[in-house]
This record gives C-alpha cells, sequence and structure tokens, in this order.
C-alpha cells in the first residue's frame, strides 16, 4: 500500500465520508463533488478536451476520432444526481492515453430533476449517435464508474436483448448494479467502506427512481440478458459496500457464458481509479484496463 493511498483514506474517510452524510440534496453534493474533482485535477484538464455534442448530448472528447476509428464510451459516475463530465477529466485523460484511442464522455441527464430512465435513455442515445458518425459496434468499448459502470452494463444488456450489435467489449469500476439493495456487503461492509455512507443509499434510490421498479434491468443490470455479450472486465474494492454488486455481476454474466475477468482489489475506496494523478494503485489499475480495451480491439 502507498503512502499516498494511506493519507487519501484518512482524508476520504473522515472529510469526505461525514461530509456525504451531511448533505441533504443533490444540488449540494454536486458542488462539493465539482470542487473534490478540481482539487483531485489539481486544476481544470478538461479545458484540454474537445467538445463536440454526440447527438443531442453534450460531451467532452479526448481527442476527436476519423470516423470509424476506435473509441471508448465512457460513463462518468456519481449516483446518477452528480458528477459531470468534467469531473472524470482526469480519469479519461489517462485512461485514453493508455489504451491509445480516444475516449468520449457524454454528458446525461441527472435525477432528481430527470429521474429514471433517462441517463438509461441519454445512454442509448449516445451509442446510437457514435454508430451514426461511422464507428462500427467492434470498434466501440463502453465503459463507466460506479453508477455509470452500472449504465454501461444497462446499455449492454439491452443490446444484447434487443439482438442489436454489441460492443468489442465493458469494463466498470465499483460499478451499481442492484438498485434493490439486497447486497451483503451493503451491511457487511458499512464500517470498512472509505467513501460511502451506507444509510444515504435508500434516500439516493428514491431520489433516481421516483416510484420505478428498482429491479428494472435498466437501472439494475444484475438482473438483465447478456446473450452473445463480448469480454467484461470488473474492477471493485474487497471493502467497499458495492462490493457484492459487482461480484454478483460477474457471477451472472458467467453463467449466461460471458468472458468475465473481475478484480477484487484490498482495502481501497469506492472507484480509486479516479485518482491517478495521486494514487500509484488508481494508475496501475488504469494502466490494466488499458491493456483490456487493446486486447477486445484486437481480436
Amino acid at each position: 500500500m502507498s503512502w499516498q493511498l494511506k493519507a487519501l483514506r484518512v482524508f476520504l474517510r473522515l472529510g469526505v465520508k461525514r461530509s456525504l452524510r451531511r448533505q441533504r440534496d443533490s444540488y449540494s453534493a454536486r458542488r462539493a463533488f465539482a470542487f473534490g474533482a478540481w482539487l483531485n485535477a489539481r486544476g481544470r484538464p478538461w479545458r484540454e478536451f474537445h467538445a463536440e455534442a454526440l447527438g443531442a448530448l453534450p460531451a467532452l472528447w479526448t481527442a476527436c476520432p476519423e470516423p470509424g476509428a476506435p473509441v471508448v464510451l465512457y460513463f462518468h459516475g456519481g449516483g446518477y444526481v452528480t458528477g459531470s463530465p468534467r469531473t472524470h477529466a482526469p480519469l479519461a485523460r489517462y485512461l485514453a492515453r493508455r489504451a491509445g484511442v480516444a475516449l468520449c464522455l457524454p454528458a446525461y441527464r441527472l435525477a432528481p430533476e430527470h429521474p429514471f430512465p433517462a441517463a438509461f435513455e441519454d445512454a442509448c442515445a449516445a451509442w446510437h449517435a457514435l454508430l451514426a458518425r461511422g464507428h462500427a459496434p467492434e470498434q466501440i468499448i463502453l465503459g463507466g464508474d460506479s453508477a455509470g459502470g452500472g449504465l454501461a452494463l444497462a446499455l449492454l444488456s439491452h443490446l444484447c436483448t434487443t439482438r442489436a450489435a454489441r460492443p468489442a467489449g465493458v469494463f466498470a469500476f465499483s460499478p451499481f448494479t442492484d438498485l434493490t439493495l439486497s447486497g451483503a456487503s451493503l451491511t457487511g461492509n458499512a464500517r470498512s467502506e472509505i467513501l460511502l455512507p451506507a444509510e444515504r443509499l435508500e434516500r439516493l434510490r428514491a431520489r433516481i427512481l421516483q416510484g420505478a421498479d428498482p429491479a428494472d434491468p435498466r437501472i439494475s443490470p444484475l438482473f438483465g440478458q447478456f446473450d452473445d455479450a463480448p469480454p467484461v472486465f470488473l474492477q471493485a474494492a474487497r471493502t467497499e459496500i458495492l462490493r457484492d454488486d459487482t461480484l454478483r455481476m460477474a457471477e451472472r454474466l458467467r453463467a449466461q457464458g460471458v468472458r468475465v475477468d473481475c478484480d477484487i482489489r484490498g482495502n481501497l475506496p469506492h472507484v480509486w481509479q479516479f485518482f491517478p494523478g495521486w494514487l500509484p494503485e488508481a494508475r496501475e489499475s488504469l494502466r490494466q484496463t488499458g491493456d483490456f480495451i487493446r486486447a477486445c480491439l484486437s481480436r
């Protein structure tokens, strides 16, 4: 364990986790997330990105790829209520360099102003917009973290269920895959979790769903179908509350014949990959993900 990780764990547990417990609404959460992302990035690296709409969705690109060139479609995390392409610029920039391909961050709609299924509809729209730009499905990789990881897997399930063309591969960091909140780690890891307060999840779910079915595979891909899905790469921390969202997702995919690499790490924060400028553990994980992307695109 690096000294940087030791220091970050203390900061997240004593500072950020306590702050998340106190936040009363999504607006204050967005301000706090944006400020934390600014500190993490040590500036505004998104200014180096290219702002170009993906269909009707605003989006940031690490580079402007030629039509038909490989591309990563990445959905940012933030519990479906916060986060943006700007907050995830450091992660996107590092991963794009390691994978050697352009990465696109669409700005999908957020709850509570836009409850489920708004984010899912935007994910589908982003996928079809890439196809319309001339990118073949086998040249597209889907990815995301936390809620964005769940969104990438939900989109994959939709493509499989509708027998549409599939992407070349999918990766997800600590994906939020089960809004029924039935994973044992939600309670079993409540104390060991470094970042997310488990007691806030039911309130978060209410903001997202606003009465919709939490078992709908468009928001809970744990209950989806994945016939003929491409390879999937999952990463999560052993001590986080969403660990079982990842482990059970891997089991469901394997039961349907999908090739899955499920990498469970040690005592790391939720989506530690968010901190490549600070954590050697984040850089190592993103290098591993870059290898997965290149392998999928070379099949």
